[in-house]
């Protein structure tokens, strides 16, 4: 369910894969792909395309900042999303969860608080029949 809606619309532009280890901090733009390991915080661009995708198998100790983050993975910091978040089943953070919007699949394990961040200045949520 979860891979079909994310690569409608996003496009990776970095993957690292399953054998490799990163150890300091990793700044990025577009699609990143976690399959690997990285030991520092993530941040992604504030453009609204960008987005972190981490597999079942990927690992990140450090925080994560990105508009996007789609995580099947572990999460040892906080996620900080301006956008969107979306757990999978064998999702695990281990720390806090910052959210416009969130989507959790059954099995998703979060081990922090989850913080709403309010929608911007004069936007409307989705589905709002006022709008």
């Amino acid at each position: 369910m979860f891979k079909q809606k994310q690569t409608k619309n996003a496009s990776i532009d970095t993957l690292i894969g399953p054998k490799t280890r990163i150890n300091g901090d990793v700044e990025f733009t577009g699609g990143l792909h976690l399959d690997g390991y990285i030991n520092g915080n993530v941040k992604g661009d504030s453009n609204q395309r960008t987005f972190l995708s981490v597999s079942e198998h990927g690992c990140v100790e450090g925080s994560v900042i990105a508009p996007n983050v789609i995580l099947n993975g572990i999460v040892k910091g906080d996620i900080d999303a301006a956008d969107r978040v979306e757990l999978g089943a064998k999702a695990r953070v281990l720390g806090n969860v910052h959210y416009t919007i969130i989507e959790t699949a059954v099995g998703a394990q979060i081990n922090g608080k989850l913080i709403h961040r309010a929608n911007p200045a004069g936007a409307e949520p989705p589905g709002n029949p006022d709008g």
